[in-house]
Order: structure tokens, then sequence, then C-alpha cells
């Protein structure tokens, strides 16, 4: 039997720029060429890579820090962002790898994880027990707090190791960026 390829644990400052560009063009195909602000979402932070024999990525995500306000706190949130695994060798565990190597980054540097699901991912987060986000999302944007009621249902969570997780009385804002809010 051959054992799973290993999972490559790297800050985006380790990347060299030939690997970010292989990394974006892996997600470029898995994501049909929708990535270009959730390119610069997934960088600044902790990237788990699976490569083929010869080097090539099959599978990544990453994880970022993302400032979540709820009720009269300050969360330090691991966001999971760029998830995605190569069409030939999806259903070879390759993204629960990933996602476990992820999990552990969160347990040991956030408060919880949070992360935005598409319908065909969303099958691979609760398998891994996130749940979705039961309460109201919004982000605190320039002007203020802006609600984002199309995000609910699709954005789930996880609490990091010894932490509960937010109650869902007062809604998740998270920090504001360019492009997708969630």
């Amino acid at each position: 039997m051959v054992p799973p390829p290993a999972v490559h644990i790297a800050h985006t400052s380790e990347l060299v720029p030939a690997e970010r560009a292989r990394i974006r063009d892996l997600l470029d195909t898995a994501f049909e060429g929708a990535f270009d602000d959730d390119w610069e979402h997934a960088l600044g932070g902790v990237h788990a890579l699976i490569r083929d024999a010869e080097g090539r990525p099959i599978a990544h995500g990453s994880v970022v820090q993302r400032r979540v306000l709820h009720g009269k706190r300050s969360y330090r949130a691991g966001y999971v962002e760029g998830v995605a695994v190569h069409a030939d060798r999806r259903r070879e565990g390759l993204g629960h790898q990933v996602m476990a190597a992820l999990e552990r980054v969160i347990d040991a540097a956030y408060d919880f994880g949070a992360l935005s699901a598409s319908d065909a991912g969303a099958a691979l987060y609760t398998a891994r027990d996130w749940q979705v986000w039961p309460g109201r999302l919004g982000a605190l944007g320039p002007a203020g707090p802006v609600a984002l009621p199309e995000e609910e249902g699709g954005t789930y969570v996880r609490p990091a190791a010894g932490h509960p997780l937010p109650a869902p009385g007062h809604p998740l804002h998270f920090d504001w960026r360019n492009g997708d809010l969630m």
C-alpha cells in the first residue's frame, strides 16, 4: 500500500514566487478562473500543501487571521481560504489531510475557525465537524457595520481546542476586505 502524500506547512513568506504561481494555477483551475480577489485573501497566513511525485501542487488550503467582533469582544479567528484538490486526485482523502493540518494551526493559534463553503465543499467541512454558524453575519465596513444575510447558511465555524464558540445571540462581524467579504 502506498502511503498518503505528505502535507507541507509553510507561511506565505516561505513560498518562493514559482511555488505561489503553481498554487495559484491549481486554484484558478479548481475554481474555473474565478479566484482573483480570493487569491489575495489566501495569502499572509499558513498554507497546507500536498505535492505529487513531480512536486506539482495537487491539494492546498490556507488559514489567515481575521478579526471578528462578537458582542463586546474581538476574537482572533483562523479563516480558511483556498481549499482545492486537483480534479484528477479528488476522493483520495487529500482535502481531509489539508483540513486536518489547517485545524491544527487553528487549534494552536486562534479562538475559533471560520470559512465560507460552496455547496460542493460543504460535505468536506461537515464531515470534519465544522458547523453552519446559526446566527447573523456582518462585516465592519468603512462606514460601519454591514449586514451579510446572503452569507448566512454558508459560513461554517469550528471551536479551537480548549475554546468555546461564541454564542449565536450576537452577530459575527468580520473585518473588512476587498472582494468577497466571506
